[in-house]
């Protein structure tokens, strides 16, 4: 199996520290507004990793952040005129949500039942940066403690700059009591009626950056993490401070493996709300199903930038729509056939479509063990449709066996969970009503009568599709 690791910019082979156990830490949200269409690939694509690596065998400990006290909170609390608190409980309450609405699972909880919340760790991270002054590495000033990047000699191996080149680019905080422009905060004096913690150096809040370096480590209970996850725009400085102070504090190597998605945009535009193109989960969610954006993510290897447009959801609706008709046939087949699906065997009755699905299921793990290849996994699993619908007329047992296959796998990319629901009985007169009603127009030859009928139904949320076996109806 083979990552792309951004730390080396090279695939390389993966093995993890520990033999079957893999320790991921994700950079979570901050919880200052609802979460948007950008973090659901984010939230998404890592949980797909998390599942293959589970289905390779691996028992996976994974950990993502919650950053419930920032600028960024404080200032929407202010604008809000709400009590800070109240703000980010209602926002992880909506994140929450979101992970349910989308089918992504938690990460580690804490006894509360939620992933880690930076609040809840700050005496750990007080004890991390008296650390990091007492090897040298940070300093205390008037206005909170600096981490001192020059003293660092590794800084820039993640983002492949010198340090002069990042310093001309970077956004720097203002501060003269910095040493260096480029030093970052690890704690922040605070405000007048700002949230504050006590600390050696006064009151005040934690850095960003500190956060995640103190969080990972503590939770997954190891000082070298086997993969860090994160969006690209996080490699600098966010994650070029993460490993500076990490290992400047334990002397070893952060985290082995670095993993970073490409970013999102809306109709070839950056999401911003002044734009008015901003998509916040819950928007999509109302317009599009949740496996329709899930296909949407997977057509578009994670490191790619990926493009949110109609033309582009449209296609993964598309996509979606020949796995409906497809489990709909074999739930059909199921019930004019059930003793067929209970006596799937290990075995094919025809060996040689039998060897065309286990080829194609070699295919996908191929793909997947090659860099989370997901477009190149999911086109196997239209390949295992197409093979199906060629053959399975002939031998039901072998399409009730490759339908198990492709549900396997499936589950990989967290698709296809939900339940069937059964049809409401007056609806489902209505269409088999309308059905023979348009049956009979087509058998006298009267077409336009025929195509009323299909169109009438597909406004009322019914789709009809035409087949050898006859013509069969499912919600739309």
């Amino acid at each position: 199996m083979k990552i792309c690791n951004s730390l080396t910019k090279k695939k390389e082979e993966f093995t993890p520290l520990k033999d079957k156990v893999v320790n991921i830490y994700t950079c979570g949200v901050t919880v200052y507004d609802d979460c948007h269409i950008g973090h659901a690939r984010s939230l998404y694509i890592f949980d797909v990793m998390r599942r293959y690596l589970e289905y390779k065998g691996f028992k996976v400990n994974f950990v993502r952040n919650i950053t419930d006290i920032d600028d960024k909170i404080i200032n929407r609390a202010n604008e809000l005129d709400e009590d800070w608190k109240v703000l980010v409980d209602r926002y992880i309450a909506a994140y929450e949500e979101d992970l349910k609405s989308l089918g992504i699972r938690k990460g580690l909880v804490d006894k509360d039942g939620q992933e880690p919340r930076a609040t809840k760790s700050i005496p750990d991270m007080i004890k991390y940066i008296a650390g990091l002054i007492d090897k040298g590495h940070a300093y205390a000033t008037d206005s909170g403690v600096y981490f001192s990047v020059r003293s660092f000699t590794g800084y820039g191996k993640l983002s492949g700059q010198s340090i002069d080149k990042m310093q001309e680019g970077a956004r720097i905080e203002s501060d003269e009591n910095k040493k260096d422009s480029l030093d970052f905060a690890l704690w922040k004096s605070s405000k007048e009626g700002e949230p504050s913690w006590d600390s050696p150096w006064g009151k005040g809040r934690p850095g960003w950056h500190i956060e995640c370096s103190v969080m990972s480590q503590k939770f997954l209970k190891t000082d070298t993490l086997d993969i860090h996850a994160g969006g690209r725009d996080l490699i600098f400085p966010h994650h070029e401070n993460e490993i500076a102070q990490a290992e400047s504090f334990s002397g070893k190597e952060f985290a082995r493996f670095w993993i970073h998605h490409g970013l999102l945009t809306i109709n070839g535009q950056k999401m911003s709300k002044s734009l008015g193109n901003f998509i916040t989960i819950k928007d999509a969610l109302n317009k599009y199903s949740t496996d329709t954006l899930k296909i949407f993510f997977l057509q578009a290897h994670y490191s790619s930038p990926l493009d949110f447009s109609k033309k582009n959801v449209q296609e993964a609706e598309s996509a979606l729509e020949r796995f409906r008709i497809f489990f709909d046939k074999m739930e059909r087949r199921g019930q004019e056939n059930p003793r067929l699906r209970e006596r799937v065997s290990d075995s094919w009755s025809v060996p040689k479509f039998g060897n065309k699905i286990e080829l194609l299921e070699k295919k996908f793990i191929d793909a997947m063990d090659d860099d989370f290849n997901t477009p190149q996994a999911l086109g196997c699993l239209f390949e295992m449709l197409t093979e199906i619908n060629k053959d399975s007329h002939k031998e039901y047992q072998d399409a009730f066996k490759a339908e198990q296959i492709i549900r396997k796998l499936a589950k990989i990319f967290g698709l296809f969970l939900g339940k069937a629901q059964e049809a409401d009985p007056k609806l489902k007169a209505y269409a088999e009503s309308s059905i023979a009603q348009r049956n009979e127009a087509r058998k006298r030859g009267d077409f336009k009568e025929a195509d009323r009928v299909r169109d009438e139904l597909r406004e009322k949320g019914i789709i009809l599709e035409d087949t050898a076996e006859g013509t069969t109806w499912r919600p739309a």
